[in-house]
């Protein structure tokens, strides 16, 4: 049976194995892949939630909103016991274990994927985005408990291109270690055998509203541009750059003037998530004068919604944008990541850049409700921000469930 087959069929449970036609890579034979039975459970219900299409459909709707919150989490403990046999677990989990196509597996992709909890959210946020030609980096927070990173590890353990960050920092909110984390997975990246060519970086609450198919065709549109939030940077954002902070538990203003940053360039901003070329990550490690613009940054206050927005209007700095305003670009329009603030969210028709959340909002962030899918499926992002299975764990079933099933439509037939 297909994978796509098998999606069509949720009663049964199959062992999957994908069927090549001649755009499918013959170098690497494909494995067995077993779809979990709740994607192809899940697919009638989030197909009527986001076509809109309810009629006949009540009872496969109802069955799948009454589990919106998820009750029972994989433990970490669950998952160094399930990788103690990597391969029944790579099974049974449903990664994808083989490219699917020649156009994928000649554009690898990179990824700095920064975490500190949640163990079932990671794994699941890496089967989501996993395939055996790209290449992901993870960084775990020091706090984060020694359970939480063994069972990192030991997901880790079971594919050659997922690894965990050689150097890791201990991450305080709206702190320069946010960046570091990043700066950290550059590095490594840099450093593996794999020839990627754009870097993607993610937080735990993330997730793709994309396939990777999809993901490499935007890429390739870039034409080794970046892609990031960088816009003129407004007011009451300037104090942030400007004074130095103390970093303790928190990031504090100590209300002392900074120097100038050492930039020939006006500051930007935007926001921690980019989309930038292989050329950008190596002038950002070995250039003098982003390394001195690095080294002043670091007692700003939320240096990733700054640094990486100036950076992106630098001249010498492959990939970049220039100065002038009419190349800001916002998040809406940026590739990287598509998120709703709660101040900006409203009635589109009167002018609102999208419609209020259906899920709840965390520090003006709404994360998403399964009521948000329609619009985030139809947005050109490659990610999207945030997602919590215990506010809405049927929104990221749904999306695990759809993007399979585009796997299954643009590969197997």
């Amino acid at each position: 049976q297909s994978v796509c087959q098998a999606l069509h069929h949720p009663r049964k449970t199959f062992h999957l194995e994908v069927v090549a036609h001649s755009l499918l890579i013959r170098s690497q034979s494909p494995s067995d892949l077993q779809i979990p039975p709740q994607f192809s459970a899940d697919l009638p219900g989030c197909s009527t939630i986001i076509t809109g299409d309810v009629k006949g459909k009540e009872g496969e709707l109802e069955g799948l909103l009454s589990s919106r919150k998820k009750k029972n989490v994989f433990s970490e403990d669950f998952y160094i016991n399930a990788t103690v046999n990597c391969q029944a677990y790579i099974e049974k989990r449903g990664f994808i274990t083989a490219p699917l196509s020649e156009e994928e597996k000649d554009f690898p992709i990179a990824y700095s994927m920064v975490i500190h909890d949640n163990i079932e959210m990671f794994e699941r946020l890496l089967r989501a985005v996993y395939v055996p030609q790209n290449i992901y980096c993870v960084h775990v927070d020091q706090k984060s408990s020694a359970s939480f990173m063994k069972a990192v590890a030991a997901i880790a353990s079971c594919f050659p291109n997922v690894f965990v960050a050689s150097k890791l920092e201990r991450v305080v909110y709206a702190s320069w270690f946010r960046v570091q984390a990043d700066l950290n997975c550059m590095k490594d990246l840099l450093n593996t055998h794999i020839n990627w060519r754009y870097l993607l970086n993610t937080c735990g609450t993330d997730f793709p509203i994309k396939t990777n198919r999809e993901m490499v065709r935007a890429l390739k549109f870039l034409n080794g541009r970046n892609s990031m939030e960088s816009e003129v940077t407004s007011g009451y954002k300037k104090g942030r750059w400007q004074y130095h902070h103390n970093i303790t538990k928190s990031v504090i203003n100590t209300n002392v003037r900074k120097s100038a940053p050492p930039i020939s360039i006006p500051m930007f901003s935007g926001n921690a998530y980019f989309v930038v070329t292989r050329a950008f990550v190596e002038h950002v490690m070995e250039d003098r004068e982003v390394q001195k613009f690095l080294e002043w940054e670091k007692d700003t206050y939320s240096p990733d919604e700054h640094l990486w927005a100036t950076l992106q209007r630098m001249p010498s700095v492959p990939g970049s944008m220039p100065q002038n305003g009419k190349y800001d670009m916002s998040d809406m329009l940026a590739l990287a990541r598509a998120v709703k603030w709660s101040y900006l969210a409203g009635d589109m028709n009167k002018g609102a850049p999208y419609y209020p959340c259906t899920g709840v909002y965390r520090r003006s962030v709404c994360v998403y409700g399964v009521g948000d899918l329609p619009w985030l499926l139809k947005q050109h992002h490659l990610f999207a921000n945030k997602f919590d299975p215990e506010v809405d764990d049927v929104a990221i079933r749904c999306l695990e469930s759809v993007l399979r099933e585009k796997h299954c439509l643009k590969y197997v037939y």
